[in-house]
């Protein structure tokens, strides 16, 4: 049987009882169909950036989606919409985008994983969301056994969630379509450290590959880029989503902790502040597993580590900051037969 560890960014997952590999939607969808008929469990995997599997592996059908495709090539003046298939590499397609000269995925460079994983957890950083840009997602609803298509609205996009996360394993994306601006200038920057990067005022905007290359260099500083000759980026990525509270557990928190207010009243603040004023450091290690030496964030597999492992270190660091705040840190990261409780 095959090692998931082969398939994640974390190195890390036991056995598959099957996996197949989806060249195409359509073989997508009947893989799914016929996993579903057989009664068999099903583990759809994209990048495995965004995943930690257990050690036992997964008693099921693991189907990989390998499905290529987009409409890069349609041009128009103000703008484009791309149908761009699940399979397709994620930062790959910013990449494309950029040269071809649309806006509004720069603050996105870098994000490991595929296109079809972006719209489930709602990929964000450096101040904006993939929502911003998702004009339709194309997917198979199990339940139903037939394609649907999501409007933006319809997907009930929030902060690294969606309806897709919401009702877990019923829906499998199949493609998505963005609608970019054409463009040189990138959107508005609303994120301090990178506004600090490039030298502009919060709100100013930037030349498009000139804030896609600011945004891989400040990830590949915090060992959030995917590099072999980096140990720290044998992760997932953030561990843990940045928690958001009412008004009166914020106003709890020490003065100097980060508050990023939000529409509905409450109050974001930063998962890495609270786990390095909890005592969470970076390079502490249990086992094979490691706090990241570039980000609190991030764990890590530093070479020998086993899916306990990292999930031992990952309550353990949510034990601390529980103890400090009385905020339950959750999980960003998909967990396979794992939990944190």
């Amino acid at each position: 049987m095959e090692q998931l560890s082969n398939f994640t960014t974390l190195k890390v997952g036991g056995p598959a009882q099957k996996i197949v590999h989806a060249h195409t939607e359509d073989e997508l969808v009947e893989f799914v169909k016929a996993a579903d008929k057989a009664g068999e469990k099903v583990l759809i995997l994209g990048g495995g950036s965004n995943l930690l599997i257990s050690d036992a592996g997964f008693a099921g059908t693991v189907i990989r989606v390998e499905s290529k495709g987009n409409a890069l090539d349609y041009d128009a003046c103000s703008g484009g919409m791309i149908e761009v298939s699940a399979g397709e590499d994620w930062d790959q397609f910013v990449e494309q985008t950029i040269e071809k000269g649309f806006a509004d995925l720069e603050s996105l460079s870098g994000i490991p994983g595929t296109v079809g994983g972006a719209p489930i957890q709602n990929i964000g950083a450096y101040g904006h969301e993939v929502s911003e840009t998702i004009a339709r997602v194309k997917a198979y609803d199990r339940k139903k056994g037939e394609v649907i298509t999501f409007t933006n609205e319809q997907c009930h996009f929030s902060y690294r969630n969606s309806a897709f996360k919401e009702d877990a394993g019923r829906y499998v994306v199949l493609n998505v379509t963005f609608q970019l601006r054409k463009g040189e200038m990138s959107l508005p920057i609303t994120y301090a450290e990178l506004a600090n990067y490039l030298s502009v005022n919060l709100g100013d905007r930037a030349p498009i590959m000139k804030v896609r290359n600011a945004v891989l260099e400040l990830r590949g500083r915090k060992g959030m880029l995917i590099n072999s000759t980096d140990v720290n980026s044998n992760s997932a990525g953030s561990f843990f989503v940045n928690p958001i509270l009412t008004k009166d557990m914020a106003d709890k928190l020490p003065a100097d902790a980060p508050r990023w207010p939000q529409s509905d009243g409450k109050v974001k603040t930063s998962a890495a502040w609270l786990m390095e004023h909890a005592g969470v450091n970076k390079g502490e290690k249990l086992a094979g597993a490691q706090i990241s030496n570039k980000h609190v964030l991030a764990l890590t597999n530093s070479g020998d580590a086993t899916a306990d492992d990292i999930i031992e270190l990952a309550k353990m660091a949510r034990a601390k900051v529980f103890e400090k705040f009385g905020i339950k840190l959750e999980a960003e990261v998909q967990l396979v037969g794992l939990d944190l409780n």
